[in-house]
């Protein structure tokens, strides 16, 4: 019997911001890897988040967020946080140059999407798309023009099923990602254009102020 869908209007997306910490931290202490790692893998060396692995990297991604500097977004239902998206400038995940197979395809400035958690009883509804959406929403209202994702290739989901916390090219391609790169035979490069939006103009009235 196929999965229910979530439905978007239930659905509620904020930044991580010192405010929202709490909910962040109730969503990634629920039993799995993201507990250890609390998405710090890709923000500092492997090395040291391997050391600090668990209460280490914990500190770490909490003394991002008391910055001011949000690390990406939360999805709430009925007020509980039950999904995560990290996205930020790629700048904010330097460990991202230093692989190469994911090093920069051009000079162009983008926002990263370079993980997601989903509660246990929330999977395979949808959530992750509705995510993706909301970080697009997210980074252009912040004056991104490209964000850049890291997915998995569809054909090899099962075989490695550890290693979606990036997600899977075919939720990527149905929002509208497209493919820019390909330097291994596990992950694609795959890039969304925000398109500006266009002011509005009434032949009797200024431009709307959008």
């Amino acid at each position: 019997m196929p999965t229910k869908k979530l439905a978007k209007r239930n659905l509620t997306f904020k930044s991580v911001t010192p405010e929202m910490w709490p909910d962040f931290e109730a969503l990634f202490e629920e039993p799995g890897i993201q507990d250890g790692c609390w998405c710090m893998y890709w923000r500092i060396r492997r090395a040291d988040c391997q050391r600090q692995y668990g209460a280490g990297n914990q500190q770490a991604i909490k003394a991002i967020v008391e910055s001011g500097q949000a690390p990406g977004i939360l999805a709430y239902l009925n007020g509980r946080p039950i999904g995560w998206c990290a996205i930020a400038p790629r700048e904010a995940t330097p460990t991202l140059d230093r692989s190469h197979t994911l090093k920069r395809v051009d000079d162009q400035p983008v926002w990263s999407i370079t993980c997601f958690f989903v509660s246990k009883p929330y999977r395979r509804q949808g959530l992750t798309e509705m995510l993706i959406e909301a970080a697009i929403a997210y980074a252009r209202d912040r004056g991104a023009h490209i964000v850049e994702a890291y997915p998995l290739l569809n054909e090899i989901t099962k075989l490695l099923p550890y290693e979606r916390y990036m997600g899977i090219q075919s939720t990527f391609e149905r929002v509208g990602f497209k493919e820019v790169a390909r330097r291994t035979d596990r992950r694609p490069m795959m890039r969304y254009t925000i398109q500006p939006v266009k002011k509005r103009y009434d032949h009797d009235s200024p431009p709307l102020d959008e």
